[in-house]
């Protein structure tokens, strides 16, 4: 990272204290605007009052005063409270060097003896398969794993996989009924999506139940309740608990065929975990919480043997923690396997990616584990991230109306091949690079498309707008670095000479100082969770590049010493650009 914006800051605090006695805090500098000349640039305002001097007036005096004490500085303007402060070229080309010289492009090196941050994404149900909201979860949670670890974070990515509860007995009954033996191999389908089909299946059964119970004389919510297929969902859960051997035999292939199936789907997005927990083992974890909560008089148990915590006093509502039987409810659980990973990993803090529905759940859970004492609940975090539809609309998994992530991945892939085709992107390409590109153009048009959006947003995805060449999309991005390692590979025959401190020109300055940001741009996006961040930013890099690229020929100058220079700098963008996108889980092409 550039250290230019701390050396301005401590001279202008020196310069401030001189000349008008104003101590500390030093000035905030920050990138110059687009719209204005200049690369760094000082906040005024705070200053105004004690010097009495007007914004205009003292930026005139402190940028003449940062001219005269820093090398570096060339110039500056003034604009209402901003002082605007350009850079000498030859800093520049400095910079540049440092960028070429920098191993781990603008990141860290991975601490392994620090304590690790905890990544917690995906966690499925074992009753469906992985659908589009699977799909923002595990690229969000994949995305913020890969950027700390960039900054030099030591990362664990977890899951919870839910594998115990009604919704899994209900694809179980719908097996027996309707399953005739059926197994992923004779159905020739993925695991996940045979236990799928079966939940559709009891969807559809447990609606022709209702009208028939109706049809007899129930009204809805009886009918709703006394459908023999709910009733026996539920006694098989009360089985499952009591460890029925038949049950849990069947409950163990089931899930052993959606485990190979998400193993499949999570290898085609390209993300992993280091660590699974299971509902069916933590349930019953929180239970010694709750007994030493007692204890310590943080939870009351009421006359009927259920066991609460009122929390009024953060602002929320009192909250169930046993029921009067005894037995565990979500927010239990959730304390038990919190407890587990701080003895697991002693972990410095911990990100919870779910989705916006469940905020309310994650402040109980942080609000309990601070009245109990934990001084590591602050370190706690909910990457809340919004709902993402169709053009079409909400989707809906036991009506199998939900994008199956599968299914989406192989679209994608289809629609990069037939666009690709199109427009002539795989000339001289033999079969297998063919396949190859059409997988990262597709997969990253998916994915670049779902993280560019803030994740606190709601969002809409649509795969047609997603894979355009030229549009704000993933393979726009990708086609400029095919086109900058097809410039290095031209140059190898070229014996240019090495850069020689040729001084770049105004719109190479432009670009280099794009991509002086990185390095921050990082940071903010990793510590802060946010994805976005950084595909916008190399969006912009891109875009700066491809006009640049337009308006200053790269190899065909009548100065090699200066095809040289914009070499160089075409293979800091093109680094550049495969750093950010590696860290979105997109893979960039070698051409195109």
């Amino acid at each position: 990272m550039s250290e230019m914006p701390e050396r301005i800051a401590r001279t202008a605090a020196a310069w401030l204290l001189e000349h008008f006695g104003i101590e500390r805090p030093e000035p905030a500098v920050q990138p110059t605007r687009k719209e204005f000349e200049g690369a760094w640039t000082l906040v005024l305002f705070p200053y105004t009052g004690p010097s009495k001097k007007s914004p205009e007036a003292l930026g005139q005096e402190l940028g003449a005063a940062l001219v005269e004490s820093l090398d570096e500085v060339e110039g500056f303007n003034v604009v209402k409270g901003f002082l605007n402060l350009s850079l000498h070229p030859k800093y520049w080309a400095e910079r540049l060097d440092q960028m070429v010289a920098d191993v781990h492009c603008g990141g860290r090196a991975t601490d392994e003896n620090a304590a690790p941050e905890v990544v917690e994404y995906s966690s499925p149900n074992t009753n469906k398969p992985l659908h589009l909201g699977h799909v923002r979860n595990n690229l969000l949670g994949h995305s913020v794993a890969e950027m700390l670890q960039a900054i030099g974070r030591k990362v664990v990515r977890v899951q919870v996989i839910n594998d115990r509860g009604i919704h899994i007995c209900k694809s179980m009954v719908a097996y027996r009924h309707f399953g005739a033996g059926e197994t992923p191999e004779t159905a020739g389908l993925k695991g996940d999506h045979l236990v799928g089909k079966y939940y559709v299946a009891f969807d559809r059964e447990y609606k022709r139940q209702i009208e028939e119970l109706k049809a007899q004389g129930r009204d809805e919510e009886s009918a709703g309740k006394q459908a023999p297929i709910l009733l026996e969902a539920q006694e098989m859960l009360r089985q499952w608990e009591q460890g029925d051997a038949e049950v849990r035999a069947l409950w163990t292939q089931m899930n052993e065929w959606v485990y190979a199936g998400f193993a499949q789907t999570y290898a085609a997005l390209g993300v992993r975990f280091d660590r699974n927990y299971y509902e069916s083992e933590t349930y019953v974890l929180g239970k010694a919480v709750v007994e030493q909560g007692l204890s310590q008089g943080v939870f009351e148990r009421r006359p009927d043997g259920s066991v609460w915590i009122d929390l009024s006093a953060e602002k929320l509502d009192e909250k169930l923690l046993l029921r009067k039987d005894g037995t565990s409810v979500y927010i239990t659980q959730d304390l038990g396997t919190a407890l587990s990973r701080h003895e697991d990993f002693g972990m410095r803090s911990m990100v919870y990616v779910v989705g916006n529905e469940q905020e309310y759940h994650f402040q109980v859970l942080f609000a309990i584990l601070r009245r109990l004492g934990y001084d590591w609940a602050g370190a706690l975090y909910h990457l809340s991230y919004g709902m993402v539809r169709l053009p079409e609309g909400k989707m809906k998994s036991r009506e199998g109306t939900v994008v199956d992530a599968d299914d989406l991945l192989g679209e994608m892939v289809d629609t990069a091949r037939a666009l690709s085709e199109e427009l002539g992107k795989t000339e001289g390409m033999d079969e297998a690079e063919k396949q190859a590109l059409y997988r990262m153009l597709g997969h990253g048009a998916l994915k670049y498309f779902i993280l560019k959006v803030d994740p606190v947003k709601d969002m809409v995805f649509n795969p047609k707008e997603s894979i355009d060449f030229d549009g704000h999309t993933g393979p726009f991005i990708q086609y400029t670095h095919a086109r900058i390692r097809s410039l290095e590979r031209k140059a190898q025959s070229m014996n240019l000479p090495s850069w020689d401190g040729v001084l770049p020109d105004a719109a190479s300055v432009v670009l280099i100082r794009q991509l002086d940001q990185w390095s921050g741009t990082l940071h903010s996006a990793a510590v802060g969770y946010n994805p976005a961040l950084v595909a916008n930013y190399v969006y912009e890099l891109t875009k700066m590049y491809n006009a640049w690229y337009q308006n200053h020929s790269v190899l065909n100058n009548d100065d090699p010493a200066v095809s040289a220079f914009r070499l160089r700098l075409s293979a800091e963008v093109g680094r550049t650009l495969r750093k950010a996108m590696g860290l979105l889980g997109i893979e960039c092409p070698e051409r195109m």
